[in-house]
Parts: C-alpha cells; sequence; structure tokens
C-alpha cells in the first residue's frame, strides 16, 4: 500500500498556495448536525437529520409558494426616513443603508404577486436578516398595500411573520403600524377575501400582537418562537416558572392559538388546499 506513503521528503506548502475548504458547503444545525447546503437546500432548508427548520427568508419563501419562482414584487422601492432623527451608536439613516447594504433589501418585507398551483396569490415576507426583521414603517405600509391590492384583485393573501418586534428607531411610528395593518386585514375580512398568517421563527413583539395572529387561520412551522415578550420578561412579571416549551408553536397549537402546524416541504399544497376549501373551489392536484 505505497500509495499512503509519502515518497518524497521536504515537500513544502506556502501560506499562499494552502486552499481552505470555501465556506457555505456545510450547515451546523443548534442540535450539532453537519448538512450539505447543496442537500439543504433541494429539501426546502430543512435539516434532513434532524428536521430543524432552517431560517430563511423572502427569496427562499418566494421560490417554494409561486409556480416557476415567477411574481411580480409590489412597491420594491419603498425606503424608511428619519423623521425622529434617531440616534442611538449610529445615526438611523446610517443603520439603514449598511442593513440594505449587507442583505441586499430596502426593508424587512417584500411584497408580491403569482401564481401559486396556478392562481394568483399575494404574499408579504418578512426577511429577519434586515434589522431583526423589525417593523416600521416601511413594513407596515407595505403590507397594507399588499392588503389593498389583494382586496381590489380579489386575491387572497399570505403573510409570512418573522419579526423581533417594532422598529425601536421609529418609536411611536412604529407602534402605528399594528393598528393599519390591522384595520387593512378587517376589510379583508369584510369582503370575504382569505387572509393566511404564517408564523416562523421568531415571531415576536408587535408582529405577534397585530397581523400574525389575525389570520383566517393561523399556521406555524415546527419549532417556531412565537410571543409578544421574551420569556424571562415574561416569567419576571407573572413571579411563576413557565412550562416546558413555552412560546414554542407546538405549545400554542395545544392551547389554541394556532390553527396546525405544517412542514415547510409541505407549506405550498397546505396552504392552496386551505384556500380552495374555503373559497368552495375544486381542490388542486
Amino acid at each position: 500500500m505505497s500509495w499512503f506513503k509519502r515518497k518524497t521528503k521536504g515537500i513544502t506548502t506556502t501560506t499562499e498556495e494552502k486552499k481552505d475548504t470555501p465556506k457555505g458547503l456545510w450547515y451546523k444545525s443548534p442540535t450539532g448536525k453537519i448538512v450539505d447546503a447543496e442537500e439543504l437546500e433541494k429539501n426546502f432548508y430543512v435539516s434532513p437529520e434532524d428536521g430543524y427548520h432552517v431560517r430563511i427568508g423572502s427569496r427562499e419563501y418566494f421560490e417554494i409558494l409561486f409556480d416557476d419562482n415567477k411574481f411580480k414584487e409590489l412597491d420594491a422601492n419603498l425606503e424608511s426616513k428619519d423623521p425622529l432623527k434617531f440616534v442611538d451608536t449610529k445615526k438611523y439613516p446610517e443603520r439603514l443603508k449598511a442593513a440594505q447594504d449587507k442583505t441586499n433589501l430596502k426593508d424587512a418585507v417584500r411584497t408580491a404577486v403569482g401564481k401559486s398551483k396556478g392562481k394568483n396569490l399575494v404574499v408579504a415576507c418578512m426577511d429577519f436578516s434586515f434589522i431583526g426583521g423589525s417593523m416600521g414603517s416601511v413594513v407596515g405600509e407595505k403590507i397594507a398595500r399588499a392588503a389593498d391590492y389583494a382586496l381590489d384583485k380579489k386575491i387572497p393573501l399570505m403573510v409570512i411573520s418573522k419579526s423581533g418586534g417594532a422598529r425601536m428607531m421609529e418609536a411611536a411610528l412604529s407602534l402605528m403600524q399594528l393598528a393599519k395593518t390591522s384595520v387593512k386585514l378587517a376589510q379583508l375580512a369584510d369582503a370575504g377575501i382569505p387572509y393566511i398568517s404564517l408564523c416562523t421563527d421568531p415571531t415576536t413583539g408587535g408582529t405577534t400582537a397585530s397581523f400574525a395572529m389575525l389570520g383566517d387561520i393561523n399556521i406555524s412551522e415546527p419549532g417556531a418562537l412565537i410571543g409578544f415578550a421574551g420569556p424571562r420578561i415574561v416569567r419576571d412579571t407573572t413571579g411563576k416558572e413557565l412550562p416546558e416549551g413555552f412560546q414554542t408553536a407546538e405549545f400554542l397549537l395545544e392551547h389554541g392559538f394556532l390553527d396546525f402546524i405544517t412542514l415547510r416541504r409541505d407549506l405550498k399544497n397546505k396552504v392552496n388546499q386551505y384556500l380552495d376549501l374555503i373559497l368552495n373551489q375544486p381542490l388542486r392536484a
């Protein structure tokens, strides 16, 4: 077995010639499972080793939901302003610019319309990578406009929540988005147009207190964190120890806050099956 042995001695490799493993080839889940990145993508960004649903953004959800990944983006260039002249460790415009450069997004939500299993669907999807998916004026406005579009065209609306809550840099202006989006969803309900809310990991704060829990049907992915305040704040406020699994999707399903939990690979079929049932139309294969 001479091919196990180095025949030539004194071989050296300079630092410049050494090759590192390219980044992005492997993904390590929170449970420690190592998954090939390409295999992960083919499996809807779910670890085949343990079923862990990796956080993804609007690009991946649009690819999953829209037929052949074809859609028309709505209000693509809407950007936040700085009416409060907010400054913490950075000026708010600087923080926005840094987030835009890093994520190649304009803000923490994208809205689009396209065919899903052959029928039109409006989707608003939040991106946690943009300042923690925080809900500012643009997020509220784009979801409101998506609801208006759905109302005008008589098309079902789906909102995919993934948020750390209200955007502190916009203070009360951020909190106003709770009321604005809730009113728009009430208008959809009055018109008999279905609204589906999908809660993904994490869905917290003002998002939970408004559009994320107002769906005609509220669904979630497995293991998602869903709540208003964090477990520590709830524990300190109530003075009680929290039950096991508190604020997980499974806990909320058990206590009636969710209608069902769906695996990501089944998401497109489940959503459209529900729409067919509620609209009293033939079930699509």
